[in-house]
């Protein structure tokens, strides 16, 4: 593939990829959908350039405002998109266009965008019939302005307080090709449940979201559970999760119950459910939930236990919950691909105000799906049709819960 002088990709080929996967039509109803589509001519510079602009700066996050347009203009003059006889874009009037432009158009267009595109073939992207996905979270560097101080806060890292503003980003991202296809921004007053839980509308019904303990808590487990979406979730250590029922693989079956209950509350709920007399219905209200419960031991050692909401052995043994869960963190690396690829080492955002903010973070979780999106589409061709996976050498089901029955309770 022919590069540059200086070893990058062309920028024709770079804003291809963007604009092949994030086609002009979906940026105007975008645009349409949120009152910001050009009104007349009037030389100023169109917001659909705009918003591929806020992509330019993640695909080009080494220039600045000036040479992020001209690659833009440059590229669409050659496909006869854009009329080379205009004024070039200085950097007064693109500030002011991005001012215009706003942070709704680009949130519009990544909620009409982020779609799973991970195929069947691609090795990872299936768990049975669900698709994997996992909740992650990111906190990413601002300019010290009041207005981003304000909006978003200092970060607190080790007892230490940041220099600098820190925006935090929760995400969903589909495990295979490691695209995002939901996020909440917030600031450093929010908690990662709080965006999380904003995030649980937009889970699909033949998803299953893998969770880390930030994210574990009762209504937070039952939110989640209540969209249809299947969970596998890390378990804080200690968590009580009384069992009812033994599986041979290895897990078990459990109660998850509301830790705000009573003792006497709980115990009853467990006893209901040893008995198969748990309430049906919304967990939420129930108090309780049948969970299933294992543990597994990570090449490192690390123990790790989790609880799914696929009760049946048949349709996830435990061994091949543990290998997804492992190879969810494993590939967490897509939220370094987020962070390195496109923004690189210990960059900071560009924009002074939270709107812009907004917008460039938008614009990077665009561009980032479009290159995702190739990405996968290429390793589904290059993997040929799936195959059953071996478990990965050093994972171990521990089996703790069959070992740990209560007396006179049956095993299934």
């Amino acid at each position: 593939m022919r590069r540059d002088v200086d070893g990058r990709l062309p920028d024709w080929l770079s804003i291809g990829v963007v604009a092949a996967s994030i086609p002009r039509e979906a940026v105007d109803r975008a645009l349409l959908e949120t009152g910001r589509q050009a009104r007349r001519s009037d030389g100023k510079l169109p917001p659909y350039l705009m918003v591929y602009f806020a992509m330019g700066m993640a695909l080009f996050p080494d220039g600045d405002y000036e040479d992020v347009a001209g690659r833009l203009v440059d590229t669409f003059s050659s496909w006869g998109c854009w009329d080379p006889r205009r004024e070039r874009p200085t950097s007064g009037g693109i500030t002011q266009a991005r001012r215009r432009l706003g942070h709704e158009p680009l949130r519009e267009l990544f909620t009409r965008v982020a779609v799973p595109v991970a195929d069947p073939g691609v090795p990872g992207a299936f768990l049975g019939p669900w698709r994997i996905t996992g909740l992650d979270a990111a906190d990413w560097d601002a300019p010290d302005s009041k207005e981003n101080v304000a909006e978003f806060g200092y970060g607190v890292l080790n007892g230490e307080v940041s220099a600098l503003p820190r925006i935090r980003l929760v995400t969903v991202t589909e495990s295979a090709s490691r695209t995002v296809v939901a996020a909440e921004i917030g600031g450093q007053g929010e908690s990662l449940r709080t965006l999380a839980r904003r995030l649980h509308p937009r889970l699909g019904g033949d998803w299953l979201l893998i969770a880390g303990t930030d994210f574990f808590g009762w209504p937070d487990w039952c939110g989640a559970a209540r969209t249809g979406a299947q969970l596998l979730w890390r378990v804080p250590a200690g968590f009580p999760l009384p069992v009812v029922a033994a599986c041979a693989d290895g897990s078990a079956t459990a109660v998850l119950a509301d830790p705000d209950l009573g003792g006497e509350t709980r115990d009853a709920l467990v006893r209901a459910a040893s008995a198969g007399r748990l309430p049906a219905g919304d967990p939420g209200e129930a108090g309780a939930a049948l969970v299933r419960v294992l543990e597994y031991e990570t090449p490192g050692g690390e123990r790790v236990t989790l609880a799914t909401t696929i009760t049946d052995p048949g349709a996830a043994p435990a061994a091949t919950l543990a290998r997804a869960h492992h190879e969810w963190g494993v590939r967490r690396s897509g939220r370094d691909e987020l962070n390195g690829m496109l923004r690189g080492p210990g960059r900071m955002l560009r924009s002074h105000s939270p709107d812009m903010v907004r917008q460039e973070i938008y614009g990077y979780l665009l561009a980032h799906r479009a290159i995702g999106g190739l990405v996968s589409r290429a390793v589904a061709e290059a993997a040929g049709p799936a195959v059953n996976v071996p478990p990965e050498p050093g994972i171990r089901v521990l089996g703790r819960f069959s070992r740990s029955i209560p007396d006179g309770v049956s095993t299934a």
